[in-house]
């Protein structure tokens, strides 16, 4: 429990430095672009070599996709029965099937269950929430926002799944992980992959500004709902069924449980789908992932 409170300190005190007015608005963008190009693909190219290859590994690639899927489906359902504006139904189709994998799921699976599953959490984010987001997220905003003016190409999306700093690590892991085994460069990894947890939580604290407008409560309620107890009970459903309760499929179930991708709800402010709703719901889903990833992590943990 000592790292889930070193989690909940740096996220309180991002809270706290937001006042200060040596901090900039623009704090949290520039730690996130710390975290982006140093801090994850360290981490990658620390673990991704540590994998021992098995069929087991190929939970944490699919359980992300199924989820996105079956998010997809239950919002289209749901608008259609609750006559939600295409701008309330745009933001949740990003802001639900994409979770907060990689930026509080990676701390999260480290405080929760430790390193080791450090790696599982990487394949889950890489393969699943970051190509989804290049991909599924720019085909949501193409369709929802009404005043796009020009569609993203295949190039333009090739250009930045493949160009993401942790992506190039971790196939940089795969291809030349035994290069980088010697002491002095494993020493640096580690060194600069140590910095991931401060450095995000502070930024997460400082640009969190929880609020619950009334016209959303709804959809923010059903947003949540989905996205942070029925996705990982329908992952650990879909594991107990075939027998998968493997650590992998552990720890890919407990990132189904990941409250929505701050850069979700980023990109749903910046197309104008519902800005309160995308602030919402991704402040309320941080604060919400403090009592609800605990008590996940203790029924996987005593399964």
């Amino acid at each position: 429990m000592g790292n889930l409170s070193l989690v909940v300190l740096l996220l309180f005190s991002g809270m706290a430095l937001r006042h200060l007015a040596v901090f900039p608005r623009d704090t949290p963008q520039a730690l996130n672009q710390y975290v982006i190009h140093i801090s994850l693909p360290a981490l990658v190219l620390v673990q991704i070599p540590r994998l021992s290859l098995s069929t087991d590994l190929m939970v944490p690639v699919i359980i992300p996709w199924v989820m996105l899927f079956f998010s997809i489906l239950l919002i289209q359902l749901l608008s259609r029965h609750q006559g939600w504006s295409r701008e309330v139904t745009g933001c949740l189709m990003l802001t639900v099937p994409l979770g907060n994998t990689s930026f509080l799921g990676i701390p999260m699976i480290e405080a929760m269950f430790g390193p080791t599953g450090v790696p599982y959490g990487v394949l889950y984010d890489q393969t699943g929430s970051f190509l989804a987001l290049s991909t599924y997220g720019a085909v949501v905003v193409t369709f929802y926002q009404a005043n796009l003016t020009q569609r993203p190409s295949l190039a333009a999306i090739s250009r930045r799944i493949f160009t993401f700093p942790a992506f190039i690590a971790l196939w940089t892991a795969v291809l030349a992980g035994q290069y980088l085994q010697t002491l002095m460069i494993q020493t640096i990894l580690q060194r600069l992959a140590d910095t991931l947890v401060p450095v995000v939580m502070v930024a997460v604290g400082f640009n969190l500004k929880p609020n619950l407008p009334r016209p959303y409560l709804g959809p923010l309620l059903m947003g949540l709902g989905i996205k942070m107890i029925v996705a990982p009970a329908l992952a650990l459903g879909i594991c107990l069924a075939l027998n998968l309760m493997t650590p992998p499929a552990i720890i890919a179930i407990f990132e189904a449980g990941m409250p929505p991708m701050i850069t979700a709800g980023a990109i749903a402010s910046a197309a104008g789908l519902a800005v309160e709703l995308a602030a919402a719901i991704v402040g309320l889903g941080i604060f919400a992932s403090l009592i609800l990833l605990p008590l996940l992590a203790a029924i996987l943990k005593g399964m």
